[in-house]
Parts: structure tokens; C-alpha cells; sequence
């Protein structure tokens, strides 16, 4: 006969559940000796210091090495993963650090869970394995009554008529067990994660720092990503450009018995390709420029406020390199408030100071111009989410008649 595969699987849980519950009842047991004993001295003696003393010590002694048992149990029979709380960050021991401790893990939380509800589990764990004991000798009823000697059969169960009873009863109480054994399961899955586990302030900064993390670690393979596009057309789509304009150039220098038709033809495409060159420098240096990565912010500064067409006074104070995202961010808010110097303020110069200030990157750009720049257009919007990327602080002064100012401070901790 084929067992249905529902109930298979429900044979099969109830089986896993009710050995969980067995095996947590001598752990949630655990600590009723320590305040059954104390309870007990307390009375005898009326040494209730010392009582409490040896008392708290032994439950917090013993507090761990439980903690440690219910998560092996919890992810050995039932799969729950109850995660270890955070390791405190070192810091020098004083009130403070123990009390902002003590504030973030709550160790009382394991302690009340072991000394107070353990025992209450306990009792719930030992009531489904009584239904579960109770179900399985009623529905047996009739094989193990006949192996008892004949007066004490009929005085348990009287007549035979009333086995049938016991056996109805026990086939209940088993078709209660599934639900029984799941239900104190999933309760005691839910309690250990909320009082074993991490607490919610611990699993909120965890996550924070996965998410700092994560955000990092893409801002690099964006960045990533954007060099080797600027090395690819550089070293591929550039040179190749500049072969075609060479060859033109020979063309044009070497042959000048071309018809004049051909001569204007090939003077057109040699300067197409020429312009398409410098269109290609410029896109090439707005995605990333390749002095940045060799030389650094200070190099690539001074290129950029050489080529910038009003003049620009520049002064870079870096103690050492900043991590290859913060130059690239930087550089981009002074290319960007530089060209909108030029384009849009009709500035005649411009101040951009670059300094690091302890593990803080101030970028500072001012212009004379007309002033009156929208912070929340789409250009400043871009440079201030590029600067937010880094948990950076951007800032945007524009009265009408000038100056602009925009300033950011960019976190440059290694």
C-alpha cells in the first residue's frame, strides 16, 4: 500500500517537531535547580545575600552555555538559524561603554528567557509529548491491554467494549498532535529569535553597515567599470580616429594632383576627424581622466583649470592620496561648477579650494558670475546625489548678482 505523500509529510514533521520539543525540556529546565535552591536556602537560613549572590552568579555563568545548546537545537532539528549578536566594538572599558553595552545587547533578555520562560516552555513541551505518549497508547490500546494480567485489565478498562473508546480517543488526541507540536514549534522558533538573537537596534545597524558596504562596493565597480571604458576608447576607438586623420592629412600632402572636388572632399573629412578627436578627449575625460588614476586630484586639477577658458586659481592641500571614489567625485563637482561658471554665470574667474581636514575632504568652488543658480536643477540635483553616494554633504550658495559657492565635504577615511 502506497502512504500518500501528504501524509508522509505530515508523519514526517510531526516527527521532527515533537523530537525539538524533546529535546528542550532539559535545557528550559536547566535553571530551576539554581532558583529552586535559592528559594529553598533563602527560607532556611535567611541568608538571602549571599543566596543571591551565588544564585545570579551561576545564572550568569550558565546563561551562555545555554544560549549556545538552543541555537545548535533550533539549527540541527528545525533549520531556524538563531544569529549570534554582534561582537562589541573595542573600546576602553567605563561606565559609558558597559552602559551603551548593556543598552545594545540586553543580555537580560537570554537571562529572562533561560530563568523565566524556559520553564514555561518546558511545561508546554512536556503537554505535547503527553498528548503525543497518551495518543499513541490509546490507539494501541487493544494489542497492550491483552499482555496485562486479567485482574488489572478489568479494572482499568472494565469490559471490552470500552476499548474502543480509548482507541477513538487516542486516534483525536494523534490527529491533534500535527497541529500541537508545529504551533509550540513555530512559537518557541519566534521567541528564541527575538530574545537569543540580535537585538533590534543590533540587527538595524548590521544592516546598515551590509548596505554601507554594498553601496560601496558598487560605487567601485561603477568606477570600475567607467576606467576601463576610458581606457578602451582611448587605447581602440581614439587611436584609430587618429590613424584616419593622419592618413588624410598624407592624403591630402602627398597627392596634389587630386582633382579639386576630391581635395575639399578629403580637407572635410580630415577635419571631421580632427573634431571628432577632441569630442572624443572630452568624453574621455568626463568619464574618467586617465591623470586621475595615474597622478591623482592635485594633477588633474591643474589640467582641468589650464584648459577651463576664464582664469582659475587653484589650491590643493592633501596630506596623501584620498581613495580613488572620493577624487573622482571631487574632481566631477569642480569640472561641473567650473563649466556652469563658464557656460551659465558668465564668470570672469574662479577660486577652487581642495583641503582635508582630518578624514574630511572639503571641496570649495567660487565664481564671480551672475549668481542666481538652481539647486534643485538637474545638474547640481546629479552632483549632489554623487556626493550623498559617499555620505558626503554638498551645499549650493546663489544669490542673484553673485557669488556662487558650492561647496562639499566628502569623507575620505581609508
Amino acid at each position: 500500500m502506497t502512504i500518500p505523500a501528504g501524509l508522509r509529510r505530515t508523519v514526517l514533521r510531526t516527527q521532527r517537531d515533537t523530537g525539538f520539543l524533546a529535546a528542550g525540556v532539559l535545557p528550559h529546565l536547566a535553571l530551576v535547580p539554581v532558583w529552586a535552591w535559592a528559594a529553598a536556602t533563602t527560607a532556611r537560613t535567611g541568608n538571602w545575600l549571599l543566596t543571591v549572590s551565588v544564585s545570579a552568579a551561576l545564572v550568569l555563568l550558565g546563561a551562555p552555555v545555554l544560549t549556545a545548546v538552543q541555537r545548535v537545537r533550533y539549527r540541527v532539528l528545525i533549520g531556524v538559524d538563531v544569529p549570534r549578536p554582534a561582537p562589541a566594538a573595542p573600546e576602553r572599558r567605563t561606565w559609558a561603554s558597559t552602559v551603551r553595552w548593556l543598552a545594545a545587547t540586553r543580555p537580560w533578555r537570554r537571562i529572562g528567557y533561560h530563568l523565566l520562560l524556559g520553564p514555561l516552555l518546558a511545561l508546554l513541551e512536556l503537554s505535547v509529548l503527553a498528548v503525543a505518549a497518551a495518543g499513541s497508547a490509546g490507539v494501541i490500546a487493544y494489542a497492550w491491554s491483552w499482555a496485562l494480567p486479567t485482574g488489572i485489565r478489568q479494572g482499568w478498562f472494565g469490559c471490552l467494549t470500552q476499548l474502543p473508546a480509548y482507541t477513538a480517543v487516542g486516534l483525536l488526541l494523534l490527529c491533534a498532535l500535527p497541529w500541537a507540536a508545529r504551533a509550540v514549534a513555530r512559537a518557541e522558533a519566534r521567541l528564541a529569535s527575538g530574545l537569543l538573537g540580535p537585538s533590534r537596534a543590533q540587527r538595524l545597524q548590521e544592516r546598515v553597515d551590509q548596505l554601507a558596504v554594498s553601496r560601496t562596493d558598487l560605487i567601485e565597480a561603477v568606477d570600475a567599470e567607467r576606467r576601463r571604458i576610458e581606457r578602451d576608447l582611448h587605447d581602440g576607438t581614439q587611436q584609430r580616429l587618429v590613424s584616419l586623420a593622419v592618413n588624410l592629412g598624407l592624403a591630402m600632402a602627398t597627392r596634389p594632383d587630386l582633382p579639386s572636388d576630391a581635395r575639399e572632399v578629403i580637407a572635410r573629412a580630415h577635419l571631421e576627424a580632427k573634431e571628432a578627436i577632441a569630442e572624443l578627449n572630452d568624453l574621455v575625460r568626463g568619464l574618467h581622466p586617465a591623470v586621475l588614476e595615474d597622478r591623482g586630484l592635485d594633477a588633474a586639477l591643474s589640467g582641468l583649470a589650464a584648459r577651463t577658458p576664464l582664469p582659475v586659481r587653484l589650491r590643493v592641500d592633501l596630506e596623501e592620496r584620498v581613495a580613488p571614489g572620493v577624487e573622482s567625485v571631487a574632481y566631477f563637482v569642480i569640472s561641473e561648477a567650473l563649466t556652469n561658471a563658464t557656460k551659465h554665470a558668465d564668470a570672469m574667474r574662479a577660486e577652487v579650494t581642495v583641503h582635508q581636514v582630518g578624514e574630511v575632504l572639503r571641496v570649495r568652488v567660487t565664481d564671480d558670475g551672475l549668481g542666481g543658480a538652481d539647486a534643485a536643477g538637474t545638474g547640481l540635483t546629479g552632483l549632489a546625489k554623487r556626493v550623498g553616494s559617499l555620505d558626503g554633504v554638498f551645499h549650493v550658495s546663489s544669490p542673484v548678482g553673485g557669488p556662487t559657492t558650492i561647496t562639499a565635504e566628502l569623507p575620505c577615511a581609508r
